[in-house]
């Protein structure tokens, strides 16, 4: 949050608004699900499906490949959402995908890798890049889309 702090015209709109609540993802996988979980729901019904999937459901590449579909259908996910999920299930388990494997690609290569996987577009790759700060130009991007405007 500093660098937009110091930032001439972001920063007073930090100072008024106060810090963006943007956190970091803790688990990368877990990250990556509730974009999928949340693609095209309303905030409430996002939030009720997740509630109920991480009440049911261990949140984790093995736990989502090995739960009943019917489990996760009983928690609210469409059977397109349950493949996605399962999709990148497989997709961690077969690669590593987290902060740590991701640190040495560029931005280009993360967003490639991802929507790879069946279901993970390039808007829910760059969302993951920022959640998971593997994204290095994002003051970058800020500064092009000001000097663009």
């Amino acid at each position: 949050m500093e660098p937009l702090r110091n930032d001439p015209e972001l920063g007073p709109l930090v100072e008024r608004h106060g810090e963006l609540p943007i956190g970091t993802a803790d688990d990368e996988f877990t990250r990556l699900v509730v974009a999928i979980v949340n693609q095209q729901l309303s905030v409430e019904s996002a939030a009720a499906i997740r509630e109920r999937l991480f009440d049911r459901v261990e949140v984790t590449p093995a736990g989502v490949r090995d739960v009943e579909e019917s489990t996760l259908r009983d928690v609210g996910l469409s059977g397109q959402k349950i493949g996605y999920v399962r999709n990148v299930a497989a997709a961690f388990e077969e690669r590593d995908l987290t902060r740590d494997g991701l640190a040495t690609e560029s931005d280009e290569a993360v967003i490639d890798a991802l929507t790879e996987i069946r279901g993970v577009g390039v808007w829910t790759a760059k969302m993951y890049l920022i959640s998971t700060e593997v994204y290095s130009k994002i003051l970058e991007h800020i500064s092009l889309a000001k000097v663009r405007k």
